[in-house]
C-alpha cells in the first residue's frame, strides 16, 4: 500500500514520509506537498529506495 505520511513538529518543522512507492516513484508522488510545506532542507533516502521498495523521509521548513 503506498503511503505518504506528514508529521509537523512542535515548532513547525514539517517531515513528509513516503511508504510502498517503488524506486524514485515516491518523488512525484510527494512532489505537491513539498511544493505547498515550503523548501526541502534536507532529505534522508533509505535503503529501500534502491530496492523494489521505497522509503524516503524530508523534512521541510515553512515559508514566511
Amino acid at each position: 500500500m503506498k503511503t505518504i505520511e506528514i508529521v509537523v513538529s512542535p515548532q513547525g518543522e514539517t517531515r513528509v514520509r513516503t511508504l510502498g512507492f517503488v524506486g524514485n516513484q515516491c518523488r512525484p508522488a510527494s512532489r505537491f506537498l513539498e511544493e505547498a510545506l515550503g523548501k526541502v532542507v534536507s532529505e534522508s533516502l533509505t535503503a529501500d529506495f534502491h530496492s523494489t521498495t521505497s522509503r524516503s523521509t524530508r523534512q521541510l521548513e515553512r515559508e514566511v
